[in-house]
């Protein structure tokens, strides 16, 4: 399930917040991606920085590579695939889009925004 959209929708974001609602990661591990986002004053990275592992990311606020979070249910294994939206990274992109059997669109839909 590739996870898609324009660099600051909060692709990453609402992604990760969705992985850590099913349960994907511990509560102790938000608390410390929050401290850390909160230090650097980005509180509201803490969701995204599940999936940005990359130092550069997380300095710069945007998916640079694809990232990936494997999970399995009782008839499925699924794994999602959070894809850059930036343009200077369309290689990874489709590098990541093309592995995805469907994907989420996600985008920004404040007043001005697109």
């Amino acid at each position: 399930l590739g996870a898609l959209g324009h660099a600051e929708s909060g692709r990453s974001t609402t992604t990760g917040h969705l992985i850590y609602q099913c349960g994907g990661f511990a509560e102790r591990t938000i608390e410390k991606f929050e401290k850390e986002a909160n230090e650097i004053g980005e509180g509201s990275f803490k969701y995204g920085w599940v999936l940005e592992k990359l130092r550069a990311e997380r300095e710069r606020g945007i998916t640079i590579d694809i990232a990936l979070w494997k999970f399995e249910t009782p008839k499925y294994v699924c794994t999602i695939i959070d894809a850059p939206g930036h343009r200077d990274f369309i290689k990874n992109m489709i590098t990541g889009t093309s592995q995805a059997d469907a994907a989420i669109l996600v985008f920004a839909s404040g007043t001005g925004e697109f």
